[in-house]
């Protein structure tokens, strides 16, 4: 993960804007390489049942590296439902 401090974040603004826009990243903002705030796209669609952090995480893109993950489990592996 790269870490941009926000001097070099203030140069590019309009730049990594377009990037988190067009390609569904997300950028780390920090001090001394630790981070402090990450910049992640607006949701498209917004659902007004769920809280404004969960919409940003569902419609972000910011768990799209998870479609790549392997599934762990099945229905099977479920003992009760609940829903």
């Amino acid at each position: 993960m790269k870490v941009l401090n926000t001097t070099e974040f203030r140069r590019n603004l309009s730049d990594f804007i377009q990037e988190v826009y067009e390609g569904n990243t997300s950028i780390v903002l920090g001090h001394h390489d630790k981070p402090r705030a990450v910049l992640i796209k607006y949701p498209d669609t917004y659902n007004e049942v769920f809280s404004d952090i969960a919409n940003m995480n569902a419609y972000s893109g910011a768990f799209n590296f998870l479609a790549d993950e392997p599934e762990l489990y099945t229905k099977d592996d479920v003992k009760e439902l609940y829903a």
